[in-house]
């Protein structure tokens, strides 16, 4: 009988836990048209925290390493670039305008970049000069990864993996969903820098970061030759990038698809 009613309460408490999951649509469609709707089990204030805090620990583990923002002419760039595209994400959501955005460069070989929750970007040197980008080439990298975040794809796939742990486990990892802001920084360096997202967040993070891109005045045909310096990268083996940004053959042929989309916001933007 106790464990009956042991086993009772722990479904009890899964069951509440899974209702409580909220669906919404993060962003507004824009120009291209996002309108999916995402299932979330954690909350957004939540992850934004877990995200500020594994940033300052990547960037505290650069500075010891002297690699945080060595090169200035690089962060100037970086900067400048993310400052022209991060005003443009009002369209998807006016709240994001005002997040905490930090933006910098790490020292490293790596063909990487990242934006977690919450506008927490960096770009590695690799990614800049091993493919020698040009200014609108990094902007679509950038872009990128803001829509990553503005689409809240980690905060996504952190409740997926909730689910299933519920799902599978029970109460064996309700503990884990009060884990508070540690547990959550641990949680959103694991999906930032270990796990793939999905094809179909891959899709929505280009198309948005084509419009980005386009409205700061940014030429989206230079997303078509990023992925082409991508692909030339990854013949010796992945890049780091690629290794979380999963490329299908399909890639540059969407994105030439929804150019013509985005092509008037650019031509409005050069005015």
């Amino acid at each position: 009988m106790a464990r009956r009613c042991v086993i009772a309460g722990a479904l009890a408490v899964s069951l509440a836990l899974l209702s409580g999951c909220e669906t919404v649509n993060t962003t507004a469609p824009g120009a291209v048209g996002i309108e999916r709707e995402q299932k979330m089990l954690v909350s957004e204030q939540d992850v934004e925290q877990g995200a500020a805090q594994a940033y300052a620990q990547e960037l505290n583990q650069a500075r010891k390493q002297g690699t945080l923002n060595k090169n200035k002419e690089d962060l100037e760039r970086v900067r400048t670039i993310s400052q022209r595209l991060i005003p443009q994400v009002a369209v998807f959501r006016p709240d994001a305008v005002n997040w905490d955005w930090q933006i910098n460069v790490q020292a490293s070989k790596e063909l990487n970049a990242y934006c977690m929750p919450g506008g927490k970007i960096m770009v590695y040197s690799g990614l800049i000069h091993q493919l020698d980008l040009s200014d609108a080439e990094l902007s679509a990298v950038i872009g990128h990864e803001i829509s990553h975040a503005l689409r809240e794809h980690s905060r996504e796939r952190i409740s997926q993996a909730y689910a299933q742990q519920l799902a599978i486990a029970g109460v064996a990892t309700v503990a884990g969903l009060g884990q508070g802001v540690a547990g959550l920084a641990n949680q959103v360096a694991t999906v930032t820098f270990q796990l793939p997202h999905s094809r179909e967040q891959e899709s929505e993070a280009d198309v948005m970061g084509l419009e980005l891109m386009a409205r700061a005045g940014y030429d989206p045909n230079a997303s078509i030759t990023l992925w082409n310096k991508m692909g030339k990268a990854s013949s010796g083996g992945p890049p780091e990038f690629l290794s979380t940004h999963p490329s299908g053959s399909s890639r540059i042929e969407d994105l030439q698809k929804n150019i013509p989309r985005v092509m008037p916001l650019y031509t409005d933007a050069k005015r």
